[in-house]
């Protein structure tokens, strides 16, 4: 397999852009790279985006996979490549900043029902599936304030010793997921260990070994385990972008960034899945989809999307 990088140089501009610096190993100093990255900047698709998230914290949050959710859009913006100092970013960054607990954890707008525990009215929080898309967000773009470690430190600090649990501020009441207390939350592990990814203080850390190992232990028990409703089953194995909740190719790009994980059987496991997947061009395919992101070359299953392909070929490289 090889990736079919004519295709991906011939696609959209941020295709173009990432396959550069992700596929091929160009710098930004790169006259094509810096091309690329400008007119993707300019591009109608992000210029909407930056101009939507304009309005941060928007609707309140009242379901974690709600793809539509300013949340999910300031991730995506960090994960084409967007940086703090690009021009229209620092008010969205200013925004975010804005609104820290006394923790320095970063909250977003959640309205919870008072059937599940919480207030019934629009208030900020944070809580352990939101809080590290956060610092993830911010860490990527950039972000030089002493509140984004602070963050990453104290959530942390919330890590027991089978990954990190279903975990909030006070502000919520008694809200907590589905499962039982003494089970991991798999969707607040994985985006922990992808905040923490980003940066080499943590890289190495024991945390992010142990987080890690929360995850693959649930692979190897799929069968018998499903904490907090996180299955991984056959809806788990479909491929789907962006990268916004708890799938097989969200789990293999966060946990293909630690080297020392590379070799482990549980993770070639769900690698080979993934290469399966791909069709006689080595292209990869949505097979389910964002309703939200319709507009998107991945918000449909009737042929191969750049995007979804860069993807999986960024994290299928990191293991050969």
């Amino acid at each position: 397999m090889n990736a079919p990088l004519d295709w991906l140089l011939n696609d959209t501009l941020w295709v173009q852009y990432r396959t550069r610096l992700d596929l091929l190993g160009e710098t930004e100093r790169s006259k094509d790279v810096k091309a690329a990255r400008q007119a993707m900047l300019d591009h109608p698709q992000v210029q909407s985006l930056l101009i939507e998230l304009q309005r941060w914290p928007g609707p309140p949050l009242t379901r974690h996979n709600d793809a539509s959710h300013l949340l999910h859009k300031l991730v995506f913006i960090a994960d084409l490549g967007v940086r703090a100092t690009d021009p229209g970013v620092e008010p969205i960054v200013d925004r975010v900043l804005d609104h820290a607990s006394a923790e320095d954890v970063f909250q977003v707008k959640v309205n919870i029902a008072v059937r599940f525990g919480g207030m019934g009215q629009d208030q900020f929080a944070w809580m352990l599936c939101d809080a590290p898309s956060i610092v993830y967000a911010l860490s990527k773009m950039g972000v030089k304030d002493r509140r984004v470690k602070a963050a990453a430190k104290h959530l942390t600090s919330l890590l027991r010793d089978n990954g990190w649990p279903c975990a909030a501020s006070a502000e919520v009441g008694k809200f907590r997921g589905p499962g039982r207390k003494s089970d991991p939350c798999p969707y607040a592990t994985l985006i922990m260990l992808k905040a923490l990814a980003q940066t080499r203080e943590w890289h190495d850390d024991e945390v992010c070994h142990t987080g890690a190992d929360a995850l693959l232990d649930l692979w190897a028990q799929r069968k018998e385990q499903r904490p907090y409703l996180f299955a991984m089953g056959t809806d788990f194995a479909k491929l789907k972008a962006p990268l916004i909740w708890y799938d097989i190719l969200h789990v293999t790009e966060v946990l293909t960034q630690f080297e020392w994980l590379r070799k482990d059987k549980r993770l070639g496991e769900m690698v080979s899945i993934m290469k399966a997947k791909a069709d006689n061009q080595d292209r990869f395919t949505p097979e389910s989809i964002w309703q939200a992101w319709r507009e998107w070359d991945f918000g449909q299953k009737r042929e191969p999307s750049a995007w979804l392909t860069l993807s999986a070929w960024r994290m299928l490289n990191r293991t050969r």
